[in-house]
């Protein structure tokens, strides 16, 4: 589902701005304070780039279907995901 997604921005990244767009987001463990997600944009105009960058990071924020889990100290939790699906999903 979230590659599906990931697919959908990089058309719209094409069609709204005439630009090659790849996105790849890692899976698995990330270290604290590593990039998780790459963007790279491709067009002819610096500012079309970012323009179409910063839509293209928004976009994945609000609609790939990726779930934050925070372990440290004191534990481990779900961040900003539904309670109820990531208990399902996530066991």
């Amino acid at each position: 589902m979230a590659l599906s997604k990931l697919e959908e921005i990089g058309k719209e990244v094409k069609n709204r701005w005439n630009a090659n767009c790849a996105i790849s987001h890692r899976i698995g463990l990330v270290g604290l304070k590593e990039a998780s997600v790459i963007i790279a944009i491709s067009t002819p105009h610096r500012d079309t780039c970012y323009e179409a960058s910063r839509f293209a990071i928004e976009r994945l924020k609000q609609t790939v279907p990726v779930w934050k889990k925070d372990i440290n100290e004191s534990g481990q939790h779900w961040v900003n995901s539904d309670q109820k699906a990531s208990d399902t999903i996530h066991k």
